[in-house]
């Protein structure tokens, strides 16, 4: 006796569930004509019939009820097979790209999502200053990033929002705008703000930076002023304070992955990513 295919096996289990050729073969994306004859020749190779046909209904026959009964059991195991199959040939740890700081706290909770996923994998996280964390992302150096929006460069990728928040600017405490509740934009105008390092396009007059961290201590001494996501600098440096700035607009923290990447443990971190977005957002 041949073995039945997988396929004949899955369009027997569609007619059982639904007793219905019409609706199987919508399910199925298949003509009726061409499911039916797959039926009759299922029940030909095994010398029984598997339904009990008239005008009005289709039932299952004793033959038929066994053969859904085992039959979902023989789709679900080549289903976990070929899965299992997919997650060995993955790498065993999933790089993450983001900026130092740059989570808005968000990283332990997102993380310990993620390791109740089924497909967690261990995290290896790349730290990168500046505006490199999207090309390193783009270029497989790692397999999710933080990034934040609008100011990295999201072409070509699939995004999660995380987090949304004001910016601030940045100041000495001895600025003249330093007291006040906020400040627009206009007020800065004659500031001088930092050159970032990797920025396309960025005229500032102001010293080559790479990173938060450089711009601090410029900051403190006076030699510069910038406007950022109030996670960065929250709670303020020492001799420094954020001054909301009302016209500024809001940035967002976005998880990114290649648009083309579908697999599990990059699914599985998206997943986890969003559920520790929700949670935050209802705690």
């Amino acid at each position: 006796m041949e073995m039945l295919e997988i396929r004949e096996v899955r369009y027997f289990v569609a007619v059982a569930e639904h007793l219905h050729f019409g609706r199987a073969a919508r399910q199925l994306r298949v003509a009726q004509p061409a499911l039916s004859k797959t039926i009759q020749r299922i029940e030909s190779r095994l010398g029984v019939d598997l339904f009990v046909r008239t005008s009005r209904s289709v039932t299952l026959t004793a033959a038929g009820t066994t053969l859904l009964e085992h039959g979902r059991h023989a789709l679900n195991a080549m289903d976990i097979a070929v899965h299992k199959t997919q997650q060995a040939g993955e790498p065993d740890h999933l790089r993450l790209a983001m900026k130092p700081g740059g989570d808005a706290g968000l990283l332990p909770r997102l993380l310990a999502a993620y390791a109740e996923q089924q497909d967690a994998r261990r995290v290896e996280i790349v730290f990168c200053s500046g505006a490199n964390r999207a090309q390193i992302l783009r270029d497989g150096q790692a397999d999710v990033a933080l990034l934040y929006a609008p100011f990295d460069d999201l072409t070509s990728f699939t995004t999660v929002p995380l987090h949304t928040e004001d910016r601030v600017a940045l100041l000495p405490q001895t600025h003249p705008l330093a007291g006040r509740a906020h400040i627009r934009l206009e007020e800065l105008a004659a500031e001088t703000f930092p050159r970032w390092v990797g920025v396309p396009n960025d005229q500032s007059p102001g010293p080559e930076i790479e990173d938060v961290s450089e711009l601090i201590p410029l900051v403190q001494i006076g030699r510069a002023v910038a406007v950022l996501p109030r996670s960065l600098v929250s709670p303020a440096p020492p001799a420094t304070v954020c001054v909301p700035v009302a016209d500024a607009g809001t940035s967002s923290i976005v998880l990114a992955h290649n648009a083309h990447d579908h697999r599990n443990t990059v699914a599985a971190f998206i997943t986890a990513a969003a559920s520790a977005a929700r949670l935050r957002g209802s705690s």
